[in-house]
């Protein structure tokens, strides 16, 4: 009953968020804080990549990674958590909303990959239990305001994730954080 019941809570929330596809902002998408407003893809340039620490932009969010900790069995209490299928790895985020409207960070749309390219997405029911209040699950944030949650990813065992790609919705083109 419960997991049916977050499933179709998701589904309603990805909806919602899928009503504001087509809004657009000038914040853009960069790896910089400090780069210039133009966009690297309209340029020929590649995409600049942000590490561990760096501010990094997508639409109306500035993500800054604080750390990366992988090999964790468990989230959670010993009542109420989950078990990692193979390991989680819980990668801490400060999500700052440089817009002029609020806008809602899920953590499920965050993506992370493995040296080869294998794509990760995060797990959110994992991170329900990663977050004491639900910083990373459907949180609305105001402009100028911030949250710091953790988003969990559960990979297999012997991955090693090598970058993130961060959203600021299930349908913006990312920003880049290399995990190495």
């Amino acid at each position: 009953m419960r997991k049916t019941t977050t499933i179709a809570l998701l589904a309603t929330a990805l909806i919602g968020l899928g009503c504001g596809a087509g809004a657009t902002d000038d914040a853009g998408t960069t790896a910089n804080a400090g780069s210039s407003d133009n966009d690297s893809t309209a340029t020929g340039e590649e995409k600049t990549t942000a590490k561990i620490g760096d501010p990094a932009r997508d639409g109306k969010f500035e993500f800054t990674v604080k750390s990366s900790k992988c090999g964790v069995r468990k989230v959670g209490s010993d009542l109420l958590g989950a078990t990692a299928q193979g390991q989680f790895c819980l990668i801490t985020v400060k999500v700052k909303n440089i817009g002029k409207e609020a806008q809602m960070f899920d953590g499920s749309s965050q993506k992370a990959y493995a040296a080869d390219g294998t794509e990760y997405s995060a797990d959110g029911t994992a991170g329900l239990y990663a977050n004491e209040n639900a910083e990373t699950f459907l949180n609305d944030i105001n402009p100028g305001n911030q949250v710091t949650g953790v988003v969990v990813f559960d990979i297999p065992k012997k991955v090693k994730l090598t970058k993130l790609e961060l959203h600021d919705s299930p349908f913006s083109g990312g920003v880049e954080v290399s995990l190495g």
